[in-house]
């Protein structure tokens, strides 16, 4: 016989679990604190074994075992999301032995690398014999009929040809809102299999809070019948987490970022001005390159419009010291750095330090064989590039974080020496779909410095980290 919510957590349903859950669903009967003193810990039960002792969280325990027909877990970075959605999957995979339930992520990696060994160490500690398809996609636990489907949303097309009876949407406000609203529509129409209790079908969704995005306009501007938001902090999961690791986010992101990677809030991340903390005044220096210095140059490719910024480290701190706009191709941009910093007549050359667009690899500024970042190798450049570029808001974040936090500025600019930059940094803007506007045209000379602070700088997996070259 299927286990029931209640076996399956150990604990009796507070009393909002049992209701018709819509929109207007009356407060929760606890508070985190009180849930907490009650319950120090869960434990998960499958049809009346003892498995293991999991510490959910308040905002946790809810997602698990929400009856509503649109759970939405928003949560902060680190609380345990993810983790959520694994732990709801099981349940109603055991709970509908016969019937089939979909998981959604951004991409393969992800369910490679996050989602397959959760749910294999999952099921081994159970007890249970699986089979594990990674070509197919999908999980088969012996004795049940009904399969785990584990599906990508980088392209919705490809979501057909299956059915489910219940699903999990794994960071659903990270793709576009229009691409995220394709992947909502397709995953609805597969979700029709019916439950054999009659009960209803349910679609949930976890997701760190993008701005102003899919998930807000439907949790929350607009919310649909069946709706309902399970805010999670990070600080709910702080149990689980690294001692500092709270510390490390406050200390990188802007305060909007705080509000929604900390406290899962919906904020306004993607209008106004994309570096609304540069002053022109207050990050100008007068540094300039001094002989024989050390030259780390930020190079974004773009034919007919190749950009650079040179850079040169003081104290560890960056300063933006000359700028290259405007240039045809690749090598009339190596061409130009030769001529300037690395010609016959300077008593000590410099050292230049590229760090490039990571599409260079592939891609062909002219129409030479070699690629753009070959060309740069030829020149005697050292080229530090990660296989793959950072995402945007990541590569933004990092600049945000130097130009103003905390009192800071380690950001400065030699406005005299590099006017497209300073032109750049006050003006762009975001566009209507949340992303820095590519229309103006002073994109390219704003891109080149974020390769060089995004590989020197960078903020990885919600921590900011300096990447450690030693000798460079």
């Amino acid at each position: 016989m299927a286990a029931t919510p209640h076996e399956l957590t150990g604990l009796p349903l507070p009393p909002a679990m049992n209701m018709d859950i819509s929109t207007d669903m009356p407060p929760l009967p606890m508070s985190y604190e009180h849930f907490r003193e009650k319950h120090p810990a869960e434990i998960i039960v499958i049809e009346e074994k003892k498995i293991e002792e999991h510490s959910l969280s308040w905002p946790q325990y809810q997602f698990v075992v929400s009856k509503a027909k649109f759970p939405a877990m928003v949560a902060g970075y680190g609380a345990g999301k993810t983790e959520a959605g694994v732990i709801r999957a099981l349940r109603l995979k055991f709970e509908y032995p016969d019937q089939n339930v979909g998981y959604y992520l951004p991409t393969y990696d992800l369910i490679k690398q996050i989602v397959f060994p959760r749910i294999e160490e999952l099921l081994v500690e159970y007890g249970y014999a699986y089979f594990l398809n990674t070509s197919d996609k999908e999980l088969t636990i012996y004795g049940m009929k009904g399969k785990m489907i584990f599906r990508t949303m980088d392209k919705p097309e490809r979501i057909i040809g299956y059915e489910h009876a219940h699903a999990i949407v794994d960071e659903l406000d990270t793709l576009k809102t229009d691409k995220a609203a394709e992947v909502w529509r397709k995953i609805v129409a597969r979700n029709r299999q019916k439950t054999p209790d009659g009960s209803r079908n349910t679609i949930a969704v976890a997701t760190t809070p993008e701005g102003f995005k899919f998930v807000y306009d439907r949790w929350k501007r607009k919310p649909m019948k069946g709706s309902q938001i399970i805010k999670a902090s990070t600080v709910s999961n702080a149990a689980n987490l690294p001692e500092d690791y709270i510390d490390t986010l406050r200390d990188t992101y802007t305060d909007a970022m705080l509000e929604a990677y900390i406290e899962g809030e919906f904020v306004n991340l993607t209008q106004g001005s994309v570096y609304p903390e540069f002053d022109r005044k207050l990050n100008a220096c007068r540094s300039v390159v001094k002989s024989g210095e050390t030259l780390h140059i930020g190079i974004d490719f773009n034919v007919g419009h190749m950009a650079a910024v040179v850079h040169v480290l003081r104290d560890g701190q960056p300063r933006a010291v000359d700028e290259f706009v405007d240039l045809l191709d690749t090598p009339a941009l190596i061409a130009a750095i030769e001529a300037k910093y690395q010609h016959e007549g300077i008593t000590q050359k410099h050292r230049v330090i590229a760090y490039p667009d990571a599409t260079g690899k592939s891609r062909k500024s002219c129409n030479a064989s070699q690629s753009d970042i070959a060309l740069l190798k030829q020149a005697r450049f050292m080229v530090l590039a990660k296989s793959t570029n950072p995402f945007v808001k990541d590569r933004v974040a990092a600049f945000n974080k130097l130009i103003h936090k905390d009192g800071e500025r380690c950001y400065k600019v030699n406005i005299d020496a590099c006017p497209h930059l300073v032109e750049g940094l006050e003006k762009q803007a975001y566009n209507k779909n949340g992303e820095p506007d590519k229309t103006s045209g002073i994109d390219h000379v704003i891109d080149a410095p974020g390769y060089f602070v995004a590989y020197r700088f960078p903020i990885i997996h919600g921590k900011a980290r300096k990447t450690n070259l030693k000798g460079i």
